[in-house]
Formats: structure tokens, C-alpha cells, sequence
């Protein structure tokens, strides 16, 4: 397993759509295995192929920080409600902003044994599930942000 760079707002691979996965193979794997540290690391909530720079149709997301969901080839099949609510992006670091987003989503997708599953998410989950699947067709949340951007402040900084 190794943590991958994580591709930035302004790379051209973040606009680009991803194809299919169509097979499992050791490679996959290994995409799989390295996208869950690099978000670990990263202390980020979900990561999409597109932000290490790989083409596919792969998200990893775990908003518990102990319940990972490895989505291949997923697609929203249904959704209702609606949250407005902060988001970020480990590809639009140190930046934040008011998004909209269903409150409840159902996607489909492939497990890591190419076999099929569903999730289903509210609130953070849910926004999760939108935010990924936007990378996998070339889309950034900062098309949607309400407002523009903000900077990301912590409140355990010190100031130097």
C-alpha cells in the first residue's frame, strides 16, 4: 500500500469523465487499497480515482472513520430530500463553501469482488455519495458552491 499524491482544482484530469471498471485485477486492488490510506491520511471522508490521477469508475468513502464503502462503477438510483450544508474537497485544499445536495441517496454499484450492492445514506452519507460520483463524471463541488468559496480556518491552529 503506498499514499498517492492527491491531484489539485486546476488539473485537467479532475474535468475529465472515467471509464468502467470491467474486472478486478491485482492493480485494481492495489488502487483500492492505496485511495483508502491516501484518504486516511488525508483525513478526508471520501476519494474518487480521478483526484490520484487514475481514470475509473472508483470511489472510497468512510464518514465513520471505521466503516469504509468501496464503490466500483456506482450510480445514484434514487434520492430525495434536501440538506444545504458546508463542503470541502482534498483536491481544493484549505478552501470550503455552501453546498445543496439531497438529503437521502441510494447508489448501486460492484464490491471489490465485482459483485453487486447497494448504499444507502443520509445527511453527511449522502452528501458523501453526491460529492464522489461528481468526481467520477469530471465535476468539482466548487460548480456548485452557494456564494463562493471560503478559507478553511481550525480551530486548533496556532498562530505563528
Amino acid at each position: 500500500m503506498a499514499i498517492r499524491n492527491i491531484r489539485e482544482y486546476g488539473d485537467e484530469v479532475l474535468t475529465k469523465k472515467c471509464k468502467e471498471v470491467t474486472e478486478m485485477t491485482p492493480r485494481v486492488r492495489d488502487l483500492i487499497e492505496d485511495m483508502l490510506e491516501t484518504m486516511y491520511e488525508a483525513n478526508g471522508v471520501g476519494l474518487a480515482a480521478p483526484q490520484v490521477g487514475i481514470l475509473k469508475r472508483i470511489v472510497v468513502i468512510d464518514v465513520t472513520g471505521e466503516d469504509p464503502h468501496i464503490l466500483i462503477n456506482p450510480r445514484i438510483v434514487e434520492m430525495s430530500g434536501e440538506q444545504t450544508g458546508q463542503e470541502g474537497c482534498l483536491s481544493v485544499p484549505g478552501k470550503s463553501g455552501i453546498v445543496t445536495r439531497p438529503n437521502y441517496v441510494k447508489a448501486v454499484a460492484m464490491d471489490v469482488n465485482m459483485k453487486p450492492i447497494e448504499l444507502e445514506g443520509t445527511e453527511l452519507l449522502a452528501r458523501a455519495i453526491c460529492h464522489e460520483l461528481d468526481h467520477l463524471d469530471g465535476h468539482l463541488y466548487v460548480e456548485k458552491v452557494e456564494g463562493g468559496l471560503q478559507d478553511v480556518t481550525y480551530d486548533d491552529e496556532e498562530e505563528e
